[in-house]
């Protein structure tokens, strides 16, 4: 499939992009009119975007079907404050039920069934559910647009932050306890929790070989994959094997496939893929030198 914006209806790119750019995070927005009337809504074009200053950014997007506003926009228009708060498994439905398009002045806090929370800097309230609460002040409102489907950045500063303490370990946010949910295209969301969630380790500080400084049998494997050829190639030299790995399996490879070169390498890959897979690459190493 080849698409050209223009050449297809917009909600039609609209989903396709969404279901593209995905998981998302979603921010739950509270804001209030200059009437001191309280909205809240989900976002998912959102993310952080520095840290000194703090910066978030999303956008409420203008409605494809008749490219009007959304209440929180006109809020932060009206105040130029908002309360950002993040979505947890537990929240979810009540979050999804809160984006209905009520009529201007209903509470989507009671319609939710969410609780208020006065925030200390500014006016807009806090969702008590929420693990994570970020009181903001808006600094700017970038247009993207004027017809339906064009965004408005609302580029918003971070002034004070709230974190419950049941989603810490060792003074961290713990991926498992604060439990975020992002969505998907169309009525898919994610649970970041789990079995969904895994380590890559970053890169090493000094530079690693790459998957172009591998030995050309394991670079060119026709058992190892990408990934897992890019947890090998983060080292900042080939390894040494200087002791004899000690193994029932390699011990049983090496005797099965005694004379059998090409069977030997592939055995040998499988198993090293096993290793890489269950995170033990110092032993997958010395399983892939034994050649």
């Amino acid at each position: 499939m080849r698409i050209v914006p223009g050449e297809i209806k917009t909600a039609a790119l609209h989903a396709f992009l969404l279901g593209s750019v995905a998981p998302r995070p979603i921010c739950f927005a509270s804001t209030i009119d200059k009437d001191g009337n309280p909205n809240l809504s989900p976002f998912s074009f959102f993310n952080v975007f520095g840290s000194k200053p703090p910066i978030l950014i999303f956008s409420p997007a203008r409605r494809v079907r008749d490219n009007t506003i959304k209440h929180t926009l006109e809020n932060i228009y009206e105040t130029k404050e908002v309360v950002i708060n993040v979505v947890s498994y537990s929240m979810v439905q009540q979050t999804s039920l809160s984006s209905c398009e009520y009529p201007k002045g209903v509470n989507e806090f009671t319609k939710g069934g969410f609780t208020q929370v006065a925030s200390e800097m500014v006016k807009p309230f806090r969702v008590k559910e929420s693990p994570v609460q970020l009181e903001c002040r808006v600094n700017q409102v970038i247009e993207t647009g004027h017809e339906g489907g064009a965004g408005n950045l609302v580029i918003c500063e971070v002034l004070c932050m709230h974190i419950d303490d049941n989603v810490l370990t060792d003074g961290k946010i713990d991926p498992h306890k604060i439990d975020l949910v992002a969505r998907m295209g169309a009525d898919y969301y994610c649970r970041a929790s789990g079995n969904a969630v895994f380590e890559v380790h970053k890169p090493n500080v000094e530079l690693g070989i790459g998957i172009d400084g591998l030995p050309e049998k394991i670079r060119n494997s026709s058992v190892l994959t990408g990934n897992n050829l890019g947890m090998l190639g983060n080292i900042t030299s080939l390894p040494v094997v200087d002791n004899i790995l000690y193994d029932d399996r390699l011990t049983s490879i090496l005797t099965d496939y005694s004379g059998d070169e090409k069977g030997l390498q592939t055995a040998l890959h499988i198993y090293a893929k096993e290793l890489l897979e269950s995170g033990e690459i110092d032993k997958a190493w010395k399983v892939l030198l034994t050649e």
